[in-house]
């Protein structure tokens, strides 16, 4: 995996360790994306210095220019849960909501997803759109970068090693504008991009278009936007005519590749249909709302920072139960190989080790994580809560079965059970969050697990019971926790 590991207990800190050891060394944070490479051996081996212990990154608020700020450590899923980003930048909501599942993003950065500068990932599309701008630091000073100005090329950006995104900056969108992004993926969740569009416009009080910013994704080596396809609806009202030409130049921008998702002449008609489709949105004030998001988390995560490195011993405890692991060993390995093999805890599994099955969901820090991407040194000072220990976010005593679990055997729910640690746990953390969940939430609380023998329906049939619904259609009829949003 990786050469060595450290964690630091300030910026300073990390920055002296990564002018140190840059550019034999890579930052991590969820790390969702550099474990899979590691993997997959598509990444060579360098050491890791993990800043997602420090204080104070994982904040979101507007700064003393009006600005929105993204901390470095923001997650999909703390931008998903921002009142004020849902309602003044809603497009890059809608665009972390649909980053893999739930446990990526308890994971996964929005500034890691700007880093590794694909032309599929989803949050860069909203920001550039957004006319976001991100602030780059060293040991030597600091710089602001239009985020368009950010890459040179697919997976290439202008960052220098030893350099370090500490902050993103967006204006909010006023009254005036409506903005949205929409994604074709080849399933509703844990896909990557085939295509992604963010349209935002502003209007006057008579409804013409003041300005307009479209935005495409996975078209091109980089985001690009429509420039033609903007100045076309300046200046007009949303008409049908508007809307189609804006369409047409939209799609006439890109210079998409074929690969196994999609043909380039697919994906340059998609462009089309997505930013007609966007557009439409904006000009019928459809309402941009969701269910309430269904998180997976169960408790704040602490916030104290702390300092560690590899010659020294993992401390962590797994079901309330203290663990010292000082193996040389163990601190190269991930989460989910940790708990199998130094704790112990068999029952969580390993099904595709890249995040895709949800097999080795446990509960870390208070969320739900997919192991698998978590490194094991991320785990020292932090309580992991398995399959093993489920009964812990139960109301039961310590030796009986979590309600999740009674509902799966007396409803038929386990098939082979390989998947079933992993739903148990996602289906557990979502009762923890959403006591009485609709039907949308149950079926979010468990988009990142895979059941091969196809046994979904009994697997939501148990979820259901236990939440104390007696008939199928048991979840829509509690809308109490449907609290919407519009744009």
């Amino acid at each position: 995996m990786w050469l060595n590991y450290f964690i630091p207990a300030t910026m300073e800190e990390a920055l002296d360790l990564l002018a140190q050891q840059a550019p034999q060394a890579r930052l991590i944070a969820g790390g969702t994306d550099l474990l899979v490479e590691f993997d997959r051996g598509t990444r060579p081996r360098c050491g890791l210095i993990d800043i997602s212990r420090l204080p104070h990154l994982n904040t979101i608020g507007l700064d003393d220019d009006g600005y929105i700020r993204l901390g470095p450590l923001v997650t999909h899923n703390d931008v998903v849960a921002s009142p004020l980003c849902r309602r003044s930048a809603l497009p890059l909501v809608q665009a972390c909501r649909q980053v893999g599942a739930p446990q990526i993003r308890n994971r996964g950065t929005v500034a890691g997803n700007l880093i590794t500068a694909s032309p599929a990932n989803d949050t860069i599309t909203p920001l550039i759109a957004l006319d976001a701008e991100v602030t780059l630091r060293t040991l030597r000073g600091e710089r602001s970068v239009p985020l368009a100005e950010f890459y040179l090329g697919v997976r290439r950006t202008i960052m220098q090693p030893d350099e370090m995104l500490t902050a993103i900056r967006f204006r909010p969108l006023t009254e005036s504008a409506r903005g949205c992004f929409l994604k074709l993926g080849l399933r509703q969740a844990q896909a990557i991009s085939v295509v992604n569009v963010c349209a935002i416009v502003w209007r006057d009080a008579t409804g013409r278009v003041v300005q307009a910013r479209i935005a495409l994704g996975a078209v091109a080596p980089t985001i690009i936007r429509a420039r033609e396809a903007e100045d076309a609806l300046v200046g007009q009202p949303l008409t049908d005519a508007a809307i189609e030409l804006s369409a047409r130049l939209a799609a006439q921008a890109t210079s998409p590749i074929d690969d196994l998702r999609g043909s380039a002449e697919y994906r340059r008609d998609m462009v089309g249909v997505l930013t007609a489709r966007a557009l439409r949105q904006l000009r019928d004030n459809a309402p941009l709302s969701w269910e309430t998001p269904t998180l997976l988390q169960v408790a704040p995560s602490p916030s104290t920072s702390l300092s560690w490195h590899d010659a020294s011993p993992i401390h962590l405890r797994v079901n309330g139960k203290p663990y010292i692991i000082d193996s040389a060993d163990a601190k190269h390995k991930t989460l989910l190989r940790l708990l199998r093999e130094d704790c112990g805890t068999t029952g969580v599994k390993e099904g595709c080790s890249e995040g895709e099955c949800g097999a080795c969901t446990v509960i870390l820090d208070g969320k739900a994580v997919m192991a698998c991407l978590v490194p094991a040194p991320r785990a020292h000072q932090a309580e992991v809560i398995t399959i093993e220990g489920v009964r812990m976010l139960g109301n039961g005593s310590p030796d009986s079965l979590h309600p999740l679990q009674r509902a799966f055997i007396e409803h038929g729910a386990v098939q082979c059970g390989y998947c079933t640690p992993g739903f148990i746990m996602s289906g557990a953390a979502l009762l923890c969050e959403h006591p009485h969940p609709t039907e949308a939430q149950i079926y979010e609380s468990i988009s990142g697990n895979l059941c091969r023998c196809t046994g979904y329906y009994k697997i939501v049939e148990a979820i259901r019971a236990a939440a104390g619904y007696s008939s199928p259609t048991g979840p829509e009829q509690h809308t109490h926790d449907d609290k919407r949003t519009t744009g």
